[in-house]
Parts: structure tokens; sequence; C-alpha cells
């Protein structure tokens, strides 16, 4: 009898807490209320912003349409359309964003693979310097570097401070891209590479037949980080493009236009007729939706690349293991 039980008691214990085979029913319950509370913590601004987005200006005055607007309306999207020439920024925004992120995954991968293959003299010193610049703030080098640009008539609202700094490998958080490369690089079995080049492939061919197709994991993570700094990034756009800048004057970001939105709004309708109307006026839903519109880029993007971004992080190894 006494085996009987603690052999039913020894079931339900694996059936409520699990194994290490198999997570029990009352982990699972546990695991889903976390996931589930971290997320609603995450999606709960974004899920305020677009029903704010819809309401009217009458919703926004009733304090019980805290969620669900009396009527939905689309007219603030088209008012935040106009106002952000949204359309033409988001392509400024896509080339500001995707050409100094290509440059800047070509340079950090081959960085991190001569880092992680060849001993060379000072290796340790300079992977040193490597990490030292990691922890400099950006305000730290953005100063000098615009003061160099502009002595070389470089800060000229182009796109060219940011492939310069991409193409030398001083780009946006470029030391953290190339710290990337180099950890998923090391892990590379050696052996590879140098059977490659007994088969007589040089130093570039074995990068290039052999790192490349392995690192494709890294070359993953690295071109979703990037591009997603280069795209949230305003003050070396501030400082490269210049701190007047203007949409007439060439490169932009839909966050430098979110970020003048009041003033940008304002210029609109004022062009539209000779006096602003109440109805005219800027609002809250009018603002949110220029946020929705800012952000729904790259939401758009992580929906459709999670899972091999997921893959590509779990991988590459960038937490260290």
């Amino acid at each position: 009898m006494n085996k009987d039980k603690t052999a039913r008691r020894e079931k339900m214990k694996k059936l409520m807490l699990g194994s290490a085979e198999k997570r029990g029913f009352l982990m699972s319950i546990v695991v889903y209320v976390l996931l589930i509370t971290i997320a609603f913590i995450y999606i709960y601004p974004v899920l305020y912003m677009f029903s704010r987005s819809l309401m009217e200006k009458n919703d926004l005055l009733d304090a019980s349409a805290k969620w669900i607007p009396s009527s939905v309306t689309w007219k603030n999207y088209a008012d935040a359309i106009a106002t952000m020439d949204y359309w033409n920024s988001l392509l400024k925004n896509l080339v500001l964003a995707l050409v100094p992120t290509l440059c800047q995954v070509v340079i950090c991968s081959m960085a991190g693979y001569g880092f992680a293959r060849y001993n060379f003299p000072g290796k340790k010193f300079w992977m040193g310097v490597l990490i030292l610049s990691f922890l400099l703030p950006t305000q730290t080098t953005a100063m000098p570097n615009y003061l160099l640009f502009s002595s070389l008539k470089l800060a000229d609202g182009t796109l060219r401070p940011f492939l310069i700094t991409a193409i030398l490998g001083q780009g946006f958080k470029s030391v953290l891209c190339i710290l990337i490369f180099f950890n998923f690089h090391r892990q590379v079995p050696q052996s590879l590479v140098e059977a490659a080049e007994i088969d007589g492939a040089g130093h570039f061919m074995a990068y290039w037949r052999i790192a490349i197709p392995l690192s494709v994991a890294a070359i993953v993570v690295v071109t979703l980080f990037s591009f997603v700094w280069y795209w949230n990034e305003t003050y070396l756009v501030r400082v490269y493009l210049g701190y007047g800048t203007t949409r007439a004057n060439g490169l932009t970001t839909l966050m430098i236009e979110l970020q003048r939105f009041e003033d940008a709004y304002n210029a609109t309708f004022d062009a539209r007729a000779s006096s602003v109307t109440s109805t005219n006026k800027l609002n809250d839903a009018i603002k949110m939706a220029g946020t929705m519109l800012a952000i729904a880029p790259l939401m758009i993007m992580y929906f459709f690349l999670q899972k091999q971004f997921v893959e590509s992080v779990d991988h590459a190894g960038i937490t260290g293991e």
C-alpha cells in the first residue's frame, strides 16, 4: 500500500511539475502566464496608439471612450500621411537605412573573420581597443566625425557620411556587429578553412566559399539589427544632414518627420486654408496615427522575419553561449 501511495504521489508530482524530458501542467501554466504578461506589457502601448488613432475629436474628449471608438475614422491617417509626406519620406528612410546597413554587414563580417581566423602582432591590443570603443557613447565620436566631414565638404546632406563611416567600420554600433561576427566565426571548425586552403583556395576564396555560407545566421542578425538602428537613428541624421535639414534639402527619416510633426502639420494645413479651423487643429489622434505610420514598416518586417530572426539569434550565439 505504501508503495502504491508513493508511486501515485510521484506520478502526480511528475504530472504537475514535470520532469527533465517534459514540462508539467503547473509549470506550463506559470510559463504561459509569464509570457502573456510580458507580451501584454509590450503590446499595450501599440494597441493604445492604434485605438486612439482611429478616434474622432468627440471620442478624445469623452472619458468613457478609452479603447473602442464610437465611430472609426481613417481621416487621421490621411492627415498624418500628408503632414509627413509619408511615401517620399519612407523611400528616403529606406535608402538611408538599407545602403549603410549593407556596407556595414560586409565590412564587419570581414573584420570579425580576420580577428577570429588569424593571429597577427598586437591582436589582443586591437581587440581591447575594439571593446573599449564599444563603451564610448555615440555622441563622443559623432562631433569629431562631423567636423572632419565638414572640413572635407562631405557633410552636404547626402548619404556619403553614412557610407564612409560604414565602409571604414565606424558605422552605427559597428563594434557590436564585429563582435557578433567574431563570436560566430571562432566557433567554425578551422579544419574546414584549412582543408579549403590545402585544395588551393586563397584567403579570400576560403572566406567567400567557407565562412560566408556558414555565417548566414550571423548575417541575418547583424542585418536586422543594423537596419533597425539606422532606421530609428535621429541624432546622427541631424548631425550629418544638418540640424535644419528639410525634405527639400535631401534625405530625411520618418523619425525626424515625427519629431517635427506639429510644425509640419500646421504648415501643411495653413497652406490649404487661409485660417486653420477648429476641426483641422492637431490632436492626439493625428499624432498617434503619425506614430503608427512611423513604426509600421518595422512591425511588418518583424512579422514576416520573426522566425528567421529568432533562429539566427540562437545559431549566432550572440548571448555568449
